[in-house]
């Protein structure tokens, strides 16, 4: 399986937002356009950051994200000038609807990875969440993508709308040829964050039901020859809690040139980074990178400033568990 972006330490990402533009509106979508800008970048600001950020570090893997990067015309160019500046492996996101016919534009040599987003394993669960048609839209992709011979991913991402649905994944992600399965928690941000999600269905999941049914769904992708990325969310007792802001360098760049570090933060003006006229600049203190050294007894400490739900107390105060760090994930290949 060809190397493509990691969740572990020592890692180097550059999770790069070429537009906030999308032709969904998706109930959890993260896009701020407020924070994030709502331009799209054009081909030549896209070539300088990839170079900005190529001199930066060799080792880095991309991800091309928007909004729908496949609305980007220019997407393919920006592909192929990122495999010429050596980036470690390229990875395109996309809801499946594939704009510009992109996959006729890239080859699989120059893409290691489409990492294709669905949110159930029925069309009514996952259009519920992402619009009608998506289910059936994005696996018509998976399957061109795969019939191309391109290395396929899917990323699910669990809330209390869908989690009933995430048994059944495995054995579609087999028969459609998918190679890794990325599970993600719902993150607090963006549209989950507006105070009608929860009244709207789009929930949380509680430490029980995470226990009870993501490592049974791990296991047996992996038992059907899937690699499984998924975040551990909730500590064991007694293990330590490691912030990725210490030990692994994860960059999300958005279109108005903000650079953040942890993505819990990106509904605020807490960015740790910002590109002006071609220079990578530190951003003003306080930022999220003041907070990793913090040590809190919940954990994550953006988890506890930012979605303090996911957090049980005891009686004495103290926390029934930690929150590990959203960016370092479990991982297991078949």
């Amino acid at each position: 399986m060809r190397k493509t972006v990691s969740f572990t330490k020592d890692a180097t990402n550059l999770f790069f937002h070429l537009l906030t533009a999308c032709n969904l509106s998706c109930r959890h979508c993260y896009i701020n356009p407020p924070q994030h800008g709502s331009n799209t970048l054009p081909i030549e600001t896209i070539e300088e950051w990839l170079a900005l950020f190529a001199s930066r570090s060799k080792e880095a893997n991309i991800i091309f994200l928007g909004g729908e990067p496949t609305l980007h015309p220019d997407l393919a160019r920006a592909v192929k000038t990122a495999r010429a500046l050596g980036y470690a492996s390229i990875t395109i996101d996309t809801n499946g609807y594939l704009f510009h016919d992109i996959l006729n534009k890239v080859t699989p040599e120059e893409v290691d990875a489409l990492s294709f987003s669905l949110d159930g394993a029925t069309a009514p669960t996952n259009d519920a969440l992402r619009g009608e048609g998506c289910w059936e839209t994005c696996v018509k992709g998976i399957r061109e993508g795969v019939a191309k011979g391109f290395s396929t991913s899917l990323i699910y991402t669990v809330s209390g709308a869908n989690l009933h649905e995430l048994d059944q994944m495995p054995a579609l992600l087999e028969a459609w040829g998918v190679e890794h399965f990325f599970i993600q928690v719902l993150g607090i941000r963006g549209n989950s964050a507006r105070e009608e999600a929860e009244e709207e269905g789009l929930m949380r999941v509680t430490r029980d039901h995470w226990m009870e049914v993501v490592p049974k769904v791990v296991e047996e992708a992996a038992r059907r020859g899937i690699k499984v990325t998924w975040p551990k969310v909730f500590l064991d007792e007694g293990e330590p809690f490691e912030c990725a802001g210490n030990v692994a360098d994860n960059l999300f760049l958005f279109p108005n040139g903000r650079v953040y570090r942890c993505p819990l933060c990106e509904d605020y003006s807490v960015h740790s980074m910002v590109i002006e006229e071609g220079v990578l600049k530190k951003a003003p203190r306080i930022n999220e990178s003041d907070l990793f050294d913090l040590s809190i007894a919940e954990g994550c400490v953006m988890n506890r400033i930012i979605q303090p739900g996911n957090i049980v107390y005891k009686e004495n105060g103290a926390p029934e568990w930690r929150v590990a760090c959203c960016l370092l994930k479990e991982e297991i290949t078949p």
